[in-house]
Formats: C-alpha cells, structure tokens, sequence
C-alpha cells in the first residue's frame, strides 16, 4: 500500500475562535492541537502564528516556541512555515525562515481572494525563494492559478530551486479557482509537464476539503491536506471538534482508496526531506 502525507494546517490566518472554539492561537494550543493530529496521523504541519488578539503575525519567537514544542513533542514530524500573507507585512513574511523549518509555503503569484488581492510581486517570490534555498528549506509552492505552476518552473530555471518541490493545488477560495474536478485534471496535466520530477497534494477550503481530498486520492497524489485553517466543520451542521478528527477523516479516506498514512520518516523521504536526526534547525 502506497504511504501517503497528511499534512494538517492547524491555524491559518482568517478563522477564529468566535468562528471555531476549538481552532488554536496560542503557541501553548498550537503544540497541543499539533500533537493530538500527530496521533492522529498527520506528519506535516503547517503553521501560521497569531497575536494575542488573533491577528496574523509574523513573529519569529512565536514560530519558534511553537517549533521547538512540536519538535520536542512530535518527534519526526515535518514542520513547514507560512509565508502568506494576509494580514502580514510583505517585508516581514520571510522573517522566520532562518529557524531552519524543514518546508515553507511559498505562492508563486497573485490571486484574488473575497475581499483582498493576494499579491505576489516577482521580486518578493524571488526573494522568499532565495532564503528558502539559503537555509535549506524545501518549498511547497502553492497553486492558485495555471500561471503560478509557470512561475514555479521559472524559479527552478533561475536556480532558486531545484525541480523536485511539492506543489499543492488550491481549489474552492472564494473568486479564485474553483473546485472542479476537470480543472484538477488540467493542472496536474500541466505540472507533469514543466516540472515532472515535483510531488504533489490537493486543498479544497471550507466544504470542498472532502471532495477535492478525494480527487486527489483518486489520481495517487502524494499527500492530502487537512485542517482548521481550510475548513472548520465536519458537516453542514456540526463544527470539527479538532484538528486531530479532521486527521483521522483524512486517514480514512486514504484507507478507503487502498493507501496508508505515512510515518514520519516515510514522509520525509517521499518529500525528498532529510531524516528528522538529520535536519538543520
């Protein structure tokens, strides 16, 4: 059975605790709610990091209490930053890659979202791209757009990268790309195609998390992403109880189409990652 990631993006940057009471801000919740989708079976994470009042931040002694706790707590588990940028100073989204996480996210243009642009200069994708490869840091280039897979592979041409980076397609923001199981098949063809030697996982936001996990799953992807930051509810009527249940819901729909969850080290290595003793941190 082939071993698939599942990484859970515990916070994101919009939902809050008016909108899920079991969605963690504190660094203190962040550790415990990462640990319980560890158990559960997640082997990524990806982090964004709040202010007190639940804003977005970019601080780099929150990303690293936060961290060091599930690197003490989760042990093997890949730790992968945001450098989004909603609700973020665009000079400040890079500013805690020197704490050496093993991935970060990395968007490779802009995109309408409900209410704002997501923008994306070259200059800045470049310069986030360069810090990545300054300390070692694997890039999950996140697809919103068929132009941003181009803007992937020309950060490979410019040797900002090298071409085995994981990819995950975006699909379901509100005003961007929608969630359409043809669309999934064009990008995937696409990707293929100018950069053949990527990974590759899936995201559907709010309701479309089940469904585009489940297209994904269906053409082999490498992972399949869950989580509180995409999607707060089990059903129409029922929030999510944790991050740890959307885990498990992932879990077993991977069962379902004849996988397995992924260790950590299984992980690791289909990532193209060091082994975890091995990191630089």
């Amino acid at each position: 059975m082939k071993p698939t990631v599942v990484s859970c993006a515990i916070t994101g940057s919009v939902p809050g605790k008016k909108d899920s009471p079991a969605l963690p801000v504190t660094p203190s919740e962040q550790i415990e709610s990462t640990h319980e989708a560890f158990e559960a079976g997640a082997s990524l994470v990806h982090l964004h990091v709040r202010n007190d009042d639940e804003s977005p931040s970019s601080d780099p002694a929150r990303f690293a209490r936060v961290k060091e706790g599930i690197e003490t707590h989760c042990p093997g588990m890949i730790v992968q930053f945001s450098t989004g940028g909603r609700g973020r100073d665009p000079s400040e989204r890079g500013s805690a890659l020197y704490l050496g996480p093993d991935m970060a996210s990395l968007s490779t243009g802009s995109v309408n979202f409900p209410t704002v642009v997501y923008q994306n200069p070259t200059s800045l994708v470049d310069d986030l791209a360069g810090k990545m490869r300054e300390y070692g840091i694997r890039p999950e280039i996140e697809i919103f757009d068929l132009s941003h897979l181009h803007g992937a592979r020309r950060l490979f041409e410019n040797g900002l990268m090298d071409d085995r980076p994981h990819v995950q397609f975006v699909m379901g923001v509100q005003n961007a790309m929608p969630a359409e199981e043809h669309l999934l098949d064009l990008l995937l063809a696409e990707l293929r195609r100018v950069l053949p030697h990527a990974t590759w996982t899936a995201a559907g936001i709010g309701r479309a998390q089940a469904t585009v996990m489940e297209w994904a799953l269906a053409r082999g992807a490498d992972g399949v992403r869950t989580g509180l930051e995409d999607n707060i509810r089990v059903t129409r009527d029922r929030l999510a109880r944790s991050n740890a249940e959307l885990v498990q819901l992932a879990a077993d729909a991977i069962t379902r189409h004849g996988g397995r969850v992924a260790t950590p080290q299984e992980a690791r290595r289909a990532l193209g990652l060091r082994p975890a003793a091995e990191s630089v941190h």
